[in-house]
């Protein structure tokens, strides 16, 4: 990629990125991707933790074959700006299914965006994303779903939401649906809010101290993002991951 075609904050699926760290990165890292294909029938599942204290970049391209299954799990949380971009193409009866997590403090922007093109019949993607943040932090998540003239019978679901703990956090969101075919189910959902202070009172009264009960809530409103992962010990791990970092908020 030459410099003159970098990515800016002007290019929709950056517009909430970090401008700053975009005009620091090589035009090399922006043609780095990860290319997974699975075949007629495979079922595939990664779960990856990504994030540190240096900028990250992490493009996944996945062609789901025929009948195919792919599960992708993240939790996004580094201390500099972090993006996981992930195109994905359903072929045929194939599924894709996303659990995503983006949590943190300081200034950090953590970043989730997806694409996932159904261009053949009676395939199915569902996607769930939770963003926790505080401080200066701001969490994203953009999702597209194409469903072309041939994706008759395309079941297709995005669902959004962020948790603001403190005054001065941001979470953005912008799902999109672009659908050409008459013979569809899809839909998206997105909110954003605070912790259920009525909660909070509840198991205080309980003798729950402050730090756990937080932790508690925080558990239960990532849950459903990691719902779908059919495997206790990633499961565990991912969770620990997140709730590792809001132990300092906590």
């Amino acid at each position: 990629m030459s410099d003159n075609n970098l990515p800016s904050i002007r290019d929709e699926a950056w517009r909430y990125a970090d401008a700053a760290v975009l005009e620091r990165l090589s035009p090399d890292t922006f043609d780095q991707w990860k290319d997974v294909d699975l075949a007629p029938g495979e079922t595939r599942r990664h779960c990856m933790v990504v994030g540190s204290d240096a900028p990250e970049l992490h493009r996944i391209r996945i062609k789901v074959g025929a009948g195919a299954r792919a599960e992708l799990f993240i939790v996004v949380a580094g201390d500099d700006y972090t993006r996981v971009e992930v195109v994905v193409t359903v072929a045929e009866g194939g599924h894709f299914q996303c659990g995503g997590v983006t949590i943190g403090g300081g200034d950090a922007v953590r970043e989730i965006v997806t694409r996932v093109d159904h261009s053949a019949p009676d395939a199915t993607s569902h996607q769930v994303v939770r963003a926790v943040h505080w401080g200066q932090a701001t969490g994203n998540f953009l999702g597209r779903i194409d469903v072309g003239r041939e994706g008759q019978r395309t079941d297709a679901a995005q669902d959004f939401k962020g948790l603001l703990l403190e005054r001065g956090a941001t979470t953005n969101a912008k799902p999109e649906l672009e659908i050409y075919a008459d013979d569809v189910k899809c839909a998206h959902g997105a909110a954003i809010g605070q912790l259920d202070e009525m909660a909070r009172y509840y198991m205080a009264s309980r003798g729950i101290a402050p730090d756990v009960a937080k932790k508690l809530l925080v558990r239960a409103f990532i849950a459903d993002a990691l719902a779908a992962l059919d495997d206790e010990d990633e499961q565990a791990r991912l969770f620990d991951a997140a709730l590792t970092v809001l132990g300092d908020a906590a």
